[in-house]
């Protein structure tokens, strides 16, 4: 045999070693930087700031920068504070964080050689960066336990109503995550509480208390805060997914005889069309609502296994908002709420946030969509549509044609009489 087929061989073997431990880091990843396809490099600061911190670091990609350093101070003070209480032990949590330390390492992608080869200065993050999350939840839902003065810069009303919007902000981003692993190591080994325990504390925090049914395996807080919006399963639609021939704007489709009215829950799925009503579910646009989405957009484009019902609802939404009077009809109908300013700022944030998305294949969105194309093509429903605004848009307008109806059968009767007179 040939030196240069037993060197193919071993290059093989060798790329199928290489192969199966890729996967199995493949499968551990969870908190991505993100790549040039969603952040190229050339793109203006403006474009980049939803997915960047503005007051806090967690995790590694963020750390140590300079507009982000004030906030390195509070965090040293309040992790002394976390270890000065009774039966907190440094040594313990640090030796329980270093036996997970390379599933850790393993849940970012990329991660720069500094943090992969010191492993216990990463850890030493994991562990400040993770008490500090905590301490900011537990002190903000009134927790028992903490020692913080009224006039402290954080954890006092001030830091309340100035600062934790800020923190509320940055702790959604994708690049400034950290594994749910940390949060709870630093509970277990301090008696706090389990995985249901921080769960419900997150979700108190966020306000979203009232959205977290069973939501299985979360990797960090920006995993669980998405799937609060995706509680309701849609039913399985059997028919085959078919191309959509035209789209149509939430004003159009009220001109073609579409009713709207608000879904019984506010989860992204629940988006259905039956009887010419078109139901959606109710959505905040406020500060915060780009940055949120477009991460957890960047999310489900980075992770395979996140799924992609918020890339779905985005995309759906676009379809159906264009212009400011979209938002306007919408939001008469209680299905958006806009707190972010002008009806016109609400319509170009959906066609921000959609830029380069479609709606997947297999969501029951496509059949949504199809529905309500077969629906516009059956003029029946436009004339109708025109009648009902045209004459029935008020209760005057009701009278009026009433009255008239009255007055046509009158003078009918009226003629006919005198025609059978003669």
């Amino acid at each position: 045999m040939s030196d240069w087929v037993l060197d193919i061989k071993a290059e093989l073997n060798n790329r199928r070693n290489a192969q199966s431990q890729e996967e199995q880091r493949r499968k551990k990843r969870s908190i991505y930087k993100l790549p040039p396809l969603i952040l190229p490099p050339s793109i203006s600061d403006d474009k980049k700031k939803p997915y960047q911190p503005q007051a806090v670091s967690f995790g590694p990609y963020h750390h140590g920068e300079l507009h982000l350093k004030p906030v390195e101070d509070h965090k040293h003070r309040v992790f002394l504070n976390f270890l000065d209480r009774p039966g907190v032990c440094l040594r313990t949590i640090f030796n329980s964080m270093l036996e997970v330390a390379q599933d850790l390492q393993d849940s970012y992608y990329p991660l720069d050689p500094k943090w992969e080869n010191g492993i216990e200065e990463f850890v030493k993050l994991m562990i400040v960066d993770g008490c500090f999350m905590l301490e900011i939840m537990r002190v903000m839902t009134n927790q028992p336990g903490h020692n913080y003065s009224d006039d402290d810069p954080i954890f006092s009303h001030h830091g309340k109503v100035c600062v934790m919007p800020l923190f509320k902000r940055d702790m959604l981003l994708l690049e400034n995550q950290l594994p749910m692993l940390v949060l709870f190591k630093l509970m277990e080994e301090n008696d706090m509480g389990g995985m249901e325990t921080l769960k419900k504390l997150i979700l108190n925090f966020f306000n979203r208390e009232n959205h977290g049914l069973d939501m299985g395996n979360c990797l960090h807080i920006l995993d669980l805060y998405g799937k609060t919006f995706l509680y309701y399963e849609p039913q399985k639609d059997s028919r085959e997914s078919k191309d959509i021939l035209t789209s149509r704007s939430a004003t159009e489709l009220k001109a073609a005889g579409i009713r709207f009215e608000k879904s019984k829950s506010e989860s992204l799925n629940d988006i259905s069309f039956k009887h010419g009503v078109l139901s959606l579910p109710k959505f905040i646009v406020d500060d915060i609502t780009e940055s949120t989405f477009l991460n957890l957009i960047a999310f489900e484009r980075c992770h395979v296994g996140a799924g992609h019902d918020v890339i779905s609802f985005i995309s759906f939404m676009d379809v159906i908002v264009n212009q400011d009077r979209d938002i306007s009809l919408l939001s008469s109908h209680g299905i958006i709420l806009n707190f972010a300013g002008t009806d016109e700022a609400a319509a170009d944030l959906f066609n921000v946030m959609s830029k380069d998305l479609m709606i997947d294949s297999s969501s029951h969105l496509n059949m949504v969509l199809y529905d309500i194309d077969f629906y516009c093509s059956k003029p029946w429903h436009k004339w109708r549509a025109m009648l009902f605004h045209t004459y029935f848009r008020s209760p005057w307008a009701i009278i009026s044609v009433v009255a008239a109806i009255i007055l046509f059968v009158l003078t009918t009767v009226s003629t006919v009489f005198i025609v059978m007179g003669k």
